[in-house]
């Protein structure tokens, strides 16, 4: 999958918002992916998931022990990747600002 394929899905979605957006990194963007609206969606997520895997896939030689995801906004994701790689999924949280 390409990434006019990706925004693609993302545009199917309703989730390519444009404005003024400051993100968490302090960066300002006229554009931002609202990622939950596409995660809405099983098909979408599905889509997207099964490519990134088969990208993990080929970058990534021999067995993948876990496919690891941020508890707020990463769970459905870290999921459905796993999913598509035979490899279970679990999560991190941020305790003082870092993951854990």
């Amino acid at each position: 999958m390409n990434t006019d394929e990706v925004l693609g899905i993302f545009r199917e979605a309703g989730a390519v918002l444009e404005g003024h957006f400051i993100l968490t990194s302090g960066l300002r963007s006229p554009v931002f992916l609202q990622k939950a609206r596409v995660f809405m969606h099983a098909d979408k997520t599905e889509r997207l998931c099964k490519a990134l895997a088969e990208k993990i896939r080929k970058a990534v030689p021999g067995r993948i022990d876990y496919v690891v995801g941020p508890a707020i906004g990463g769970l459905i994701p870290a999921y459905e990747t796993s999913r598509h790689l035979g490899a279970p999924a679990i999560w991190v949280e941020r305790e003082g600002g870092e993951f854990r």
